[in-house]
């Protein structure tokens, strides 16, 4: 299993400092694949994960002469496309026998586009843990391939076959834990992030919301909302516990859906007297005063919020199905059980004036949180407001489509131009930053919170990077620009030719 180098992300919509400082998560989709696979089959599973360690081409083919192996197994994303193309091209060169798998969301919103790159020799769609395990010893019999469900290939005809999308798990236990032990534990930190070493968890799949930016509602893929038990849940933290990791980043779409279940995690881990931070990502509309004071007893220390917008209108526009009280409510909420809290927010949707942005900006510093993200909206693939663009014109053509065909360094992220330019949305991104991590008591307040050295370290570094950005930042410093320009020569930097 490989996460590939990070050298091609798309990532414009972002500001450089959020990419340049956030830090590196573990490669949680390949790592719970791997354990999977070592629980439930006879197979040795390694994994790569080169972004870390900061690996380029070169180093990559060097590390994977060492080994051997006879199928990899990739995750592929839109953003990080042309990288898992070009690792695939690194893997076909060092073992030109070797299987080479993609899953991920990419390949079941564009699987002819994707199936068609030559080095790719299979599609899994779906979640991929029993898909993957099931496939794995029907390989190199063909005549198999037909009845194994998610599977896309091209036949002995040149036909592209498509299985459709595997069944999704209904019972998340089964699928046991991620197998962190096969990486170095050390490398992987957050800006966010209290302790020195943090993982990411999930506890559930799927997500009852519709906002009209997010591909969740009109995935294949996910099927209804579904949980981990409370016990299983608290059984894989005090397993992070006993490797040295005591913070995880819950990354499950909406975590607090299920109250009970919640209130069932948080009587688990005081009865096992856990000693675990974690934070989770919620809607303002599924949490209560009780369930966030519940949470903040057992050691839940900052919870991520999609606020997206300040401008009841929007709110409606983009199908948010929240107000502004419930925002506000939920925020004070978490600040009296003595919770951080982080505020999302996105710039430049269908409609938005200046106005409603300035909405957004006062929301923002009226809510106190302690961490706000602003974007720049991106009509991902796959969502409703990006069809709905290609349809007014608004988004010219199909251009992830084509992107998907010809991967190529130097694509830029779509946004939503109707009534700002690019440009624009980049200057009042910077003006939503400074105007919030700018502020005198905002700042006195963040330095009160640091715990630790690292901490402190890590937050001063951003903050001067606040203070020093433009709309014109680059994301990557010429050193690592210049190494996309110098992969190795049988992996060039060309995908297609």
């Amino acid at each position: 299993m490989i996460n590939p180098p990070r050298f091609n992300e798309l990532i414009g919509k972002n500001p450089a400092i959020v990419e340049k400082h956030r830090g590196f998560n573990p490669p949680l989709g390949i790592l719970q694949l791997a354990g999977y696979l070592e629980e439930h089959t006879q197979h040795d599973v390694d994994v790569i994960d080169a972004q870390p360690v900061h690996w380029d081409y070169q180093r990559l083919q060097d590390e994977l002469l060492t080994r051997r192996f006879d199928v990899v197994g990739i995750t592929a994303m839109t953003f990080t496309l042309i990288d898992v193309l070009l690792t695939c091209k690194v893997v076909r060169q060092v073992c030109p026998s070797a299987t080479i798998i993609l899953g991920g969301p990419h390949v079941h919103i564009y699987p002819d586009e994707t199936i068609a790159n030559a080095e790719v020799d299979f599609l899994i769609q779906g979640e991929g843990e029993i898909a993957l395990a099931d496939f794995l010893p029907k390989i190199k019999k063909p005549e198999t391939w037909p009845s194994v469900p998610g599977l896309v290939y091209i036949d002995a005809d040149g036909k592209v076959v498509n299985n459709g999308v595997a069944p999704s798990v209904k019972d998340l236990d089964i699928l046991g834990f991620p197998a962190r032990h096969k990486l170095d534990i050390r490398n992987y930190q957050s800006l966010l992030g209290k302790s020195n070493v943090i993982t990411t968890m999930f506890t559930s799949r799927g997500c009852p919301f519709r906002c009209t930016f997010c591909d969740r509602p009109y995935s294949p893929v996910i099927s209804g909302f579904r949980w981990r038990s409370a016990k299983h849940v608290a059984d894989e933290m005090e397993m992070c516990a006993e490797m040295g990791i005591d913070e995880a980043f819950i990354y499950d779409d909406t975590f607090t859906v299920r109250k009970d279940r919640i209130f069932e995690l948080c009587d688990e881990i005081k009865k096992r007297k856990l000693r675990f931070r974690w934070d989770v990502r919620a809607h303002v509309n599924t949490v209560t005063e009780d369930l966030l004071r519940a949470m903040a007893s057992s050691g839940c220390e900052r919870i991520h919020f999609g606020v997206e917008c300040g401008s009841p209108r929007m709110m409606k526009v983009i199908n948010k199905n929240h107000s502004v009280e419930k925002v506000r409510n939920a925020f004070g909420w978490a600040k009296a059980a003595g919770i951080e809290t982080l505020a999302y927010f996105i710039i430049g949707q269908q409609t938005e004036t200046a106005a409603d942005i300035q909405m957004s900006v006062d929301l923002a510093k009226g809510l106190n949180a302690n961490y706000v993200h602003f974007t720049i909206f991106c009509p991902y693939p796959g969502t409703a407001i990006y069809k709905q663009g290609i349809e007014s014109g608004v988004i010219p053509t199909d251009v992830w489509r084509e992107f998907s065909k010809d991967p190529k360094p130097g694509f830029e992220l779509p946004v939503w131009e109707e009534l700002f330019t690019r440009q624009q949305l980049r200057e009042r991104l910077v003006d939503c930053y400074k105007g919030f991590y700018l502020r005198p008591g905002f700042i006195i307040r963040s330095m009160a919170r640091i715990r630790s050295i690292g901490e402190l370290k890590r937050k001063l570094k951003a903050g001067l990077s606040v203070v020093s950005m433009s709309p014109a930042d680059k994301v990557f410093a010429e050193r690592m620009e210049s190494q996309v320009r110098h992969v190795v020569p049988k992996a060039p930097i060309k995908i297609n030719g």
